[in-house]
């Protein structure tokens, strides 16, 4: 759009500056999310194993993960002699890339005008907006698989080779899970599937998809722990077997990407199933706080509510991971193949029939 304008000789710069400012926005508040996403996976962790957890750094340790950062940023780096130098140091940055990628067509609140000019937040309103999602996803796991193999180590290999094939066998069942959910809605525009799924409740029952497709919920949300490389689906960082895994050689920052890409990646995957299933930053009653507030306070209260949707989601993944012990790796690859896909092919072909006998009716 941007060529186009140029060609013709105008260009909206006010939209340009819009638009750099939300994506700046993103990308340090996905940031921020994730390194304080550490102190609370620890402070999560503490308390369901009844200890204090970080606590020196900072009022009730808040200052931990600035120190943790600043460490990491400062220690000694290290590229291994027999090491593919620009693969390894391509692993890291490739992983933090695509993490922060798929934040740019979420949808984090309504539309807002502001001196006659509608102020969109969202990145990029495209219709196949789901589909770029998957690529982005998909294209994710190729910093942990170039990291494993660049760093000529037996066990960071054989760890990217479980990443690997765990993500391609949970992406089938995640796809297949998610098709249902778009033969609901008609559309691969998060945008649309979001005012959707407008308020609470819509002619006598809830509008919100995760009433209406409970197992592919269930699936979809099996599947993201698997792509996130998640407890109980850790094993690409299995420590009894691999040591470290993937990022064992790393040190210094580049270490600390593929860390917080891990924590980015929980914080949009988040934010995805609350926008697929938990109605995004739609709330109860919104209809009514709409007519009694202005509008950009109405958008702020929309984003509040999508990011406490998120908050107790991240909560949910990091309770899940000191809850349930770590399958085996013929366990993943069995639950993925022999259980959910063929789950979620059932779920898709029972909500056909489905939305035939509505249409018939």
């Amino acid at each position: 759009m941007l060529l186009l304008q140029a060609a013709a000789g105008h260009v909206d710069w006010g939209f340009i500056i819009e638009k750099v400012i939300l994506i700046t926005v993103i990308l340090f508040g996905s940031l921020g999310i994730a390194m304080y996403a550490t102190w609370a996976e620890r402070k999560v962790a503490a308390i369901m194993q009844d200890r204090i957890g970080p606590s020196r750094a900072g009022i009730f340790g808040l200052a931990q993960p600035l120190a943790d950062g600043i460490k990491l940023f400062f220690k000694e780096e290290i590229i291994p002699d027999r090491s593919t130098r620009f693969i390894f140091i391509l692993g890291p940055c490739l992983a933090m890339l695509t993490a922060t990628m798929t934040s740019a067509v979420m949808p984090w609140g309504p539309d807002f005008t502001i001196g006659g000019r509608t102020i969109a937040l969202q990145v990029a309103d495209i219709n196949i907006g789901i589909l770029f999602v998957f690529g982005v996803v998909s294209l994710g796991v190729y910093g942990v698989m170039l990291g494993g193999w660049a760093s000529n180590n037996k066990f960071s290999l054989l760890s990217s080779i479980r990443a690997a094939s765990q993500a391609i066998s949970y992406e089938l069942a995640m796809g297949i899970s998610l098709i249902a959910l778009l033969m609901m809605t008609g559309s691969l525009s998060l945008r649309d599937i979001v005012q959707q799924q407008h308020g609470f409740w819509h002619d006598g029952y809830f509008s919100w998809n995760f009433f209406k497709q409970p197992l592919g919920f269930i699936i979809f949300l099996t599947c993201s722990f698997a792509e996130l490389n998640r407890a109980p689906f850790d094993l690409p960082e299995c420590e009894s077997e691999l040591n470290m895994g993937y990022h064992q050689e790393y040190s210094s920052m580049k270490l600390g990407f593929y860390l917080f890409a891990e924590y980015i990646n929980m914080f949009v995957s988040s934010a995805i199933i609350c926008t697929l299933f938990f109605g995004g930053y739609n709330f109860p009653f919104m209809d009514q706080v709409m007519q009694a507030v202005p509008p950009v306070l109405f958008s702020a209260i929309c984003i509040m509510a999508l990011m406490t949707k998120i908050v107790f989601m991240i909560l949910f993944f990091m309770a899940v991971r000191w809850t349930l012990p770590r399958f085996r790796y013929d366990q993943l690859m069995r639950l993925g193949w022999r259980s959910l896909i063929p789950l979620a092919l059932v779920n898709m072909v029972v909500t056909g029939g489905v939305i035939l006998w509505t249409l018939k009716k």
